[in-house]
């Protein structure tokens, strides 16, 4: 049986594993620090919290928001976070991660407009007024994670053998398999200003160009052995992010603030046993010449030398909002989201979720304490369920961090930010679980739209979990099937 983590009921409780590990998250009561206003570049929120962006896959095929997407939204909008991080967004049909995720053209325009009048409808309505709520959209493309067919941008060696042409099958990357051209490369530069010029035109506050969770940008930050002119040195490296944000600058001006959610610590790729699903680094040479943020004398460790410079360089290029993450979700999910429960395609924690809580703090105050009039928005927060709004507001008076947002945290309980702001606490009974089963939704492509709509089975039941009894009927089912052709062998 897995080990149970979360057994706190109460402040106390919570702090005495944190002692016991050593850890350096601290709790506060009153919430008062989270509730005061927020500058970022030009604007002022109205308080310190905020939603990551979190996907539904439940977009149209041809890429437009749909009935989820609406409700999803209108429930971010009404919930009284003053920071909305709108969802990742293509801006090329060949780097959707799934056949549902967003992908904004002049066609869809009208239904991203919609998108975005709904939430701000919602929140006006509950909190008579929106001129303090900031709205924003990720632009970006999904590289190696695209569905149609991955797009890299070096060959990495273990995230190649845990890259697939074919999951079912077995096909993973091989050798000869073609990196993306610096042509390409140039031609997607504009295709982030397209979007950005959409995006604006839409009226969305701000764009993120996507730089986390080992999608194509954040695998060029790391592209130390590319070859050409965006890979190699880390000017070469970042060239790819300046040039978008330079374009978009020349485009625009200041009709959009910039953003950007950056990895920075990415790690190494784990894998886990296919019978007991305990998982482990994946064997590596030293000195470690993949990924970005790590540490090449041992990558388990992080190194933000070459991060804090791409801060410094996304502030030189206009960026004013910075949202911190790291790892991959696919192969270490555990440093960006520390979790009770795997999911069904996953692995078993390999730590303490705490350690990957304190280890997100601790990042994210580096990143704050080098910037300290810069908006950064940190992760992490999730799994500490009610807890998580008294640790969030100890680290904003700290000063660790400026802004503190929830993602999965978000989608089971959209509402988190008013109740903390009115009641002084989160309920219990709408707090995220962190039991997986969103990921779950989100990993299972195998029904007539090639993608499930994914959100919050135990506190969103009612339109979620009929979805997920269906994944459970139709894995079973291949359970069932693969039995039957074993012993027919």
């Amino acid at each position: 049986m897995p080990t149970r983590y979360f057994k706190y009921k109460t402040l106390d409780d919570i702090r005495k594993d944190v002692a016991r590990l050593g850890l350096d998250i601290t709790f506060e009561e009153k919430l008062t620090a989270i509730a005061q206003p927020v500058t970022i570049g030009t604007r002022t929120i109205g308080n310190a919290l905020g939603i990551h962006p979190m996907e539904g896959c439940d977009g149209t095929l041809d890429g437009a928001p749909d009935e989820l997407t609406f409700r999803r939204w209108r429930r971010f909008g009404q919930g009284g976070a003053k920071l909305i991080w709108g969802e990742a967004t293509a801006v090329t049909e060949e780097g959707r991660a799934n056949p549902r995720q967003l992908f904004l053209t002049e066609k869809r325009l009208p239904e991203f407009e919609k998108l975005l009048r709904g939430a701000r409808t919602a929140h006006r309505e509950m909190f008579s007024r929106d001129d303090d709520l900031l709205i924003g959209l990720q632009l970006t493309h999904s590289g190696r994670y695209s569905y149609r067919a991955p797009v890299i941008a070096y060959h990495h060696p273990q995230a190649d053998r845990l890259t697939f042409l074919d999951k079912g099958k077995g096909i993973h990357l091989t050798e000869d398999y073609p990196v993306v051209s610096d042509d390409a490369l140039e031609k997607l530069e504009d295709a982030f200003v397209e979007a950005a010029v959409l995006a604006a035109k839409a009226g969305f506050d701000f764009i993120d160009i996507k730089q986390c969770h080992t999608y194509l940008l954040n695998e060029l930050l790391g592209a130390r052995i590319r070859r050409g002119k965006y890979g190699g040195s880390f000017e070469n490296r970042t060239r790819l992010i300046r040039n978008i944000l330079g374009k978009i600058k020349n485009e625009l001006g200041e009709k959009i603030m910039l953003a950007s959610r950056i990895n920075v610590f990415d790690s190494i790729p784990f894998e886990a046993d296919p019978q007991t699903h305990a998982a482990a680094p994946m064997p590596f040479s030293i000195p470690y010449e993949y990924s970005f943020g790590v540490d090449k004398s041992n990558p388990l460790k992080e190194d933000l030398t070459e991060p804090l410079a791409l801060v410094t360089l996304l502030r030189q290029h206009g960026v004013r909002l910075v949202n911190v993450s790291m790892g991959s979700p696919y192969y270490n999910m555990h440093y960006g989201r520390p979790f009770e429960r795997r999911p069904d395609d996953g692995y078993e924690t390999v730590e303490h979720p705490l350690i990957g809580v304190a280890r997100h703090f601790r990042l994210t105050e580096t990143i704050q304490n080098a910037n300290p009039d810069l908006a950064v928005v940190g992760t992490g927060y999730s799994w500490l369920q009610k807890f998580f709004v008294n640790a969030g507001e100890s680290n904003v008076r700290r000063r660790r961090v400026s802004i503190v947002a929830a993602g999965r945290g978000a989608i089971a309980y959209p509402d988190f930010a008013r109740d903390a702001l009115t009641n002084g606490e989160l309920k219990s009974s709408s707090v995220c679980l962190a039991v997986s089963y969103c990921t779950d939704l989100m990993r299972s492509k195998n029904n007539e739209l090639g993608q499930y709509a994914t959100g919050c089975v135990p506190r969103d039941d009612e339109v979620y979990a009929p979805l997920y009894k269906e994944v459970l009927k139709k894995k079973k089912f291949t359970a069932d099937e693969k039995v039957k052709t074993a012993s027919q062998k």
